[in-house]
């Protein structure tokens, strides 16, 4: 064979391998952009509501009935004063009581979860009864934290500032909005995805929190390159591969400090698999199942939506001027010295 009919294979060879790489990549979906899963839907299901999917008259019923940091519409006096000649709103109005906050910087949307154009009564699509098939005794002791029952009532360890819930300290953020299972909350529920060839790093508004997910081009090399377990970090040891025009992400080794306050709580020998689907220019579809024998009976999924929006994605400055931790902490020292000295 003549050195010019080798170097035409060799060329024509290469020219075909970099067409299926190129075909290969042009499967992958474009995750760039930013996007919203803001949404009134909850994980599961609300009792006495069963189907999964409803029409838009019923989703904006059950819209307006849902709680919003647990206070249902009309558990409170909307007509009384937001403000007195002191500056504070007097107990029992809108903007005073059981919200740790007013309403003014709330913000979870006003609308159940769209997704594929349908209106949804919970993320959970499996089950089928929308619920977390938890086991009714798990096998292992996550030494739960209940951060909704501190977040009503105010009650809760002042010891020191390591016993304040994560998200007072502003280490991650509330509601799982980072993940992995990544959902809407009060507010804040901007995304910002950036994708190259070998990773896609998720950029979450709530709080300043960044989730940094090399790519590989199969599961099985995925797997082969995963952190040491002594690296608990705090959103555990994601990876990722593409199946046609789906990014798989594989997340183990969650931090266990982490899951104490979670919605999605998880053991060390668990696992989440996120799904990211274009499911068109303005929608991605955002699947996640998690598996854990320790603590449910069979493996769960819950499916939502992220947005494309033209909202900007703010600085979450989550503890500048903040002096709520430090009065705590001080209120706690001056009680024990005065109950020291009766």
């Amino acid at each position: 064979m003549s050195i010019a009919i080798r170097l035409t294979h060799t060329l024509l060879a290469a020219a075909l391998s970099l067409v299926a790489t190129n075909a290969a990549f042009a499967q992958r979906p474009d995750l760039n952009g930013t996007f919203t899963n803001m949404s009134l839907t909850g994980l599961t299901r609300p009792e006495g509501v069963d189907p999964l999917v409803v029409n838009a008259d019923l989703a904006q019923q059950i819209a307006d009935g849902t709680p919003i940091a647990g206070i249902a519409p009309g558990d409170f006096d909307e007509s009384a004063p937001a403000e007195t000649p002191d500056g504070a709103p007097p107990a029992g109005s809108i903007d005073f009581g059981l919200r740790g906050y007013n309403s003014f910087w709330t913000d979870p949307g006003s609308q159940l979860a769209n997704v594929m154009g349908e209106f949804r009564t919970s993320y959970i699509i499996d089950p089928p009864n929308g619920q977390i098939p938890r086991l009714e005794e798990p096998l292992v002791d996550l030494n739960r934290k209940s951060f909704g029952y501190r977040y009503l009532t105010g009650i809760g360890d002042n010891s020191g500032p390591e016993a304040l819930p994560l998200a007072e300290r502003c280490l991650i953020g509330f509601g799982n909005t980072a993940g992995p299972g990544m959902m809407g909350t009060l507010y804040n529920s901007t995304y910002q995805f950036v994708q190259t060839d070998d990773y896609v790093t998720i950029l979450v508004e709530m709080a300043h929190d960044a989730r940094i997910i090399p790519t590989f081009d199969s599961e099985e090399e995925a797997r082969a390159n995963r952190r040491p377990s002594v690296l608990q970090q705090w959103f555990g040891d994601s990876v990722g591969w593409y199946e046609g025009d789906t990014l798989i992400v594989e997340t183990v080794n969650i931090n266990s400090q982490q899951m104490q306050q979670s919605s999605v709580p998880i053991s060390a020998a668990g696992k989440i698999t996120e799904r990211f689907t274009r499911y068109s220019d303005t929608e991605i579809v955002y699947q996640f199942t998690v598996d854990d024998s320790n603590l449910y009976s069979q493996p769960w999924t819950a499916e939502l939506s992220f947005h494309a929006t033209d909202g900007r994605l703010y600085e979450y400055a989550c503890h500048e001027g903040n002096y709520a931790m430090p009065g705590i902490l001080a209120g706690a020292r001056r009680a024990e010295r005065e109950a020291e000295s009766k």
